[in-house]
């Protein structure tokens, strides 16, 4: 597979990477599913953005960096058939690098909600975190200490874990478009552009 077509497939695949964590950011402002009074009983890692600022604003340019390269002109660096696809494939693992930094924000800010867990109403009628004793992930029953917002501890942990999982398979497909960039400003991208019109290595 040419350097630019794998470049696309790795862009196509961000797109809706970025928009399931944008949309999963956005829900974690309605724990369990409701419109909540006070702001401030929000839990503070929904307000660092993971999801839209990591994995959806960071990962969207070059995510279309990744789409554009297959489409990039062979010849289109002063004539030369190598220079401008190099330059385009050497640009790209820049856009890849700051894709990774993004999803790894993302994935930072996830792991960080996930141990901490969510914060919520507790029995003495006060706002706060729960579970920064106590290993709540394995025993449900500490769950009942939220008393509200309900089911905020089930809604905070699949939401938070999903924006991981994101982040995780964003990281993983920029590492490989930083080697498939690296390849493509060394080698070319078909090694010429003849078998970028599929006519074949000349």
């Amino acid at each position: 597979m040419c350097t630019g077509s794998c470049a696309k497939c790795l862009g196509g695949t961000l797109i809706p990477l970025a928009l399931f964590g944008l949309l999963a950011n956005i829900l974690l402002f309605f724990p369990g599913g409701k419109v909540i009074d006070n702001n401030d009983h929000l839990t503070d890692e929904v307000w660092y953005f993971g999801g839209i600022l990591g994995s959806c604003v960071l990962m969207i340019f070059p995510a279309l960096v990744f789409l554009g390269l297959k489409n990039n002109d062979c010849c289109g660096c002063c004539g030369n058939e190598s220079c401008g696809k190099r330059f385009a494939m050497f640009t790209s693992t820049i856009f890849a690098v700051v894709g990774f930094l993004g999803a790894g924000y993302s994935f930072v800010v996830s792991a960080v909600s996930i141990n901490k867990g969510p914060k919520c109403l507790l029995a003495n009628n006060t706002w706060g975190y729960p579970f920064l004793e106590g290993d709540y992930l394995s025993d449900n029953e500490l769950w009942k200490k939220c008393q509200k917002p309900e089911d905020v501890v089930p809604w905070n942990l699949t939401l938070f874990s999903i924006l991981l999982i994101i982040g995780v398979v964003q990281m993983i497909i920029c590492a490989i478009q930083v080697i498939n960039g690296l390849l493509g400003t060394l080698c070319g991208d078909c090694r010429c552009c003849g078998c970028c019109r599929g006519d074949g290595p000349v």
